[in-house]
């Protein structure tokens, strides 16, 4: 599936945004966060290898959907970004991952403490880049409503973070655990998103609310597709090699004979995991279905968010952009 026109029609002013945002002095430490970005390699050597920008993306369309002007949120669709990539920063330190997007990470090149010294100045940069909606949107009080949004959604970030992190040592864990840890690490930034692009773009507080329980459900079932291709969409099958907790798995831990549990367990107990152990896991997962339960679960949270956001009051071509849009999030092969 091809991506949608709308990761193009804002990308370059999104880039611009952030990058003007990532400056300063000639400290090694800004070309750290330029090659986290994707836009210089090691050497300092321009690249283009960045993401997707789905945060910033869904805000901005988010913002022209009520009827907003997406140009004046472009310094709230940085800030996402930059919370989305120091949590990335750190989450690639606690993870112990040596590559991002095919690149060595910011720790494996420069070293653990200044990958998290990075990480920190990107968070203080996030609010800073807030901050210059002072010269684009004329209601202070959106503008504190906005930074409210973010500075909450950044504690939550922390709180899915440390339950990410405490699963991984425990296997007394269920659905309804891993639905929590989902809601605060992942969809907790992508309703940020989408409520403040919308709180940016309309007065109508009522339409807000409907774009932050999209923004809930979307954000879960992009995580739970997230979920199904680290095991099946990954040759790697990096979640396993890491021992997450994700949908299949705790699917499965539920779900499975005597015999199979015991099998994950000892696994999933090991320090490290071979290609025989990921072999047995898969067998074990397949057998139970768990690529369609998860699935499915994806689709059903998926249904039910665009049925909180419905059409009402909205542009109708921007609306039909926004659903391209998540449409592709989760049929995405990557």
């Amino acid at each position: 599936m091809n991506l949608p026109r709308a990761f193009f029609r804002y990308r370059d002013d999104i880039v611009k945004e952030l990058a003007s945002n990532i400056h300063g002095s000639n400290l090694a430490m800004y070309d750290m966060m330029r090659y986290h970005m994707g836009w210089i390699d090691k050497q300092g050597y321009p690249q283009n290898a960045g993401g997707k920008l789905v945060r910033p993306t869904l805000l901005l369309l988010a913002c022209e959907c009520v009827g907003g002007e997406w140009r004046l949120a472009l310094p709230a669709a940085a800030a996402v970004e930059l919370v989305h990539n120091f949590s990335l920063i750190h989450d690639d330190i606690e993870d112990g991952d040596q590559e991002r997007r095919q690149r060595a990470t910011v720790w494996r090149v420069w070293g653990e403490p200044q990958a998290i010294n990075v990480g920190d100045a990107m968070h203080a940069m996030a609010r800073l880049a807030l901050y210059c909606l002072n010269d684009k949107v004329k209601s202070p009080s959106k503008i504190l409503q906005a930074a409210n949004i973010l500075d909450t959604t950044c504690l939550e970030l922390c709180e899915g973070q440390y339950l990410d992190i405490s699963y991984e040592s425990t296997f007394d864990i269920n659905i309804d655990d891993y639905m929590l840890m989902t809601d605060l690490k992942t969809a907790s930034l992508i309703t940020c998103s989408l409520k403040i692009g919308a709180l940016l773009g309309t007065d109508d507080e009522a339409i807000v609310r409907r774009f932050e329980r999209f923004g809930r459900k979307l954000g879960m079932a992009y995580q739970m597709i997230d979920d199904v291709l680290g095991i099946w969409g990954d040759e790697t099958v990096s979640d396993i090699y890491r021992k997450k907790k994700t949908l299949p798995i705790v699917y499965a831990l539920e779900q499975a004979s005597d015999q199979d549990r015991v099998k994950l367990l000892e696994i999933y107990s090991k320090k490290n995991i071979n290609q025989t152990d990921i072999r047995q896991v898969i067998h074990i997962l397949n057998r139970l279905h768990a690529e369609k339960y998860s699935r499915d679960m994806a689709q059903e949270c998926y249904i039910s968010a665009l049925r909180e956001l419905g059409e009402e009051g909205l542009s109708r071509p921007k609306f039909r952009e926004l659903v391209k849009v998540t449409d592709f999030l989760m049929d995405r092969k990557y």
